[in-house]
């Protein structure tokens, strides 16, 4: 079976799982051990020699922990928590030393607040100068990668040409896709990870670190919250709805309120105009009265008169 071919020269991919003999191929293929540090890597890795939980200085949350490399033999914990204190809330801090002599050993594992610190940190922080050296910042794979293996036992990832133990697959080497055919029986059995064919990635992508898997109980959790958000939306459009209401039977209420005021007003308007008519007419008619009273009476007087 072939490999990408052309269309994948400058196509890369990264390890999720360290395998020693996988970590020592540039394209993640080899079925065989090419160097010393390689072999004594695998007989660790075989016989199961290296227990990363065992290391009592391992401490903290390995999911909000960044490993810091190439730092410079002058560079303190002062220094270092100055710099990477700005991504993020730093809750401890380990500048690794020597046993007797003290001296830096040129890495150190930062540990963040939260998770989301971290990550910006290891987006942004890889290749940062700090006393005038350029670091290198990747998650914990002590605690995260499965299969881990340590440089001083053959391990480990990155490395420097002139040591001639260069480790791919990690951030700062990854695996080349492969150009040549691809053993996938021969990797199947030594339980070495597959290239990932048709789903490679570019050089400037940047290799997003393990997630945290959610327990049981945090699967709960985000289930009632959304349950408890949902509700909580629920409500506010209930109240929305009632208040909409509301303002509606309130406007209705004024204008059917104002209708009967103006109505009202119409009818005292027009019972007041109709007592002025009557007044005016009544007026009218008791002056008639009167005349047509004392025109009788001067007419029966002089009737009165004549006999």
């Amino acid at each position: 079976m072939s490999g990408g071919g052309s269309n994948v020269v400058n196509k890369v991919f990264y390890a999720t799982s360290y395998h020693p003999i996988q970590a020592g191929s540039i394209d993640g293929t080899d079925i065989a051990p090419h160097d010393n540090g390689v072999r004594r890597a695998l007989l660790c890795y075989n016989a199961g020699l290296y227990d990363p939980s065992g290391d009592t200085k391992a401490v903290g949350d390995p999911y909000c922990t960044l490993f810091v490399g190439r730092l410079s033999n002058l560079t303190t914990e002062v220094t270092l928590k100055e710099v990477m204190s700005k991504y993020g809330r730093i809750k401890s801090l380990r500048l690794v030393r020597h046993i007797v002599t003290g001296a830096s050993r040129g890495y150190a594992f930062v540990e963040y607040e939260t998770e989301k610190e971290m990550r910006r940190a290891y987006e942004d922080a890889h290749r940062l100068f700090i006393d005038d050296r350029e670091i290198i910042v990747d998650y914990n794979r002590q605690q995260l990668m499965p299969g881990w293996i340590p440089r001083r036992l053959g391990g480990g990832l990155g490395g420097k040409k002139e040591s001639g133990q260069l480790r791919f697959g990690g951030r700062e080497r990854p695996f080349r896709a492969p150009l040549r055919p691809i053993p996938h029986e021969d990797l199947k059995k030594l339980g070495i990870q597959l290239p990932p064919e048709g789903r490679y990635m570019s050089r400037t992508q940047i290799p997003s670190p393990p997630r945290r898997k959610a327990s049981v109980s945090d699967r709960e959790d985000a289930y009632y919250r959304e349950k408890s958000s949902v509700e909580r939306e629920e409500e506010r459009e209930k109240s929305h709805r009632s208040h909409r209401r509301s303002s509606h039977t309130q406007s209705s209420h004024r204008s059917r309120t104002k209708d009967e005021e103006e109505r009202s007003k119409s009818r005292s308007d027009r019972k007041e105009r109709s007592r002025g008519r009557e007044d005016r007419y009544g007026d009218y008619k008791d002056e008639g009265s009167r005349r047509r009273s004392h025109e009788t009476e001067e007419h029966s007087h002089k009737r009165h008169k004549r006999k």
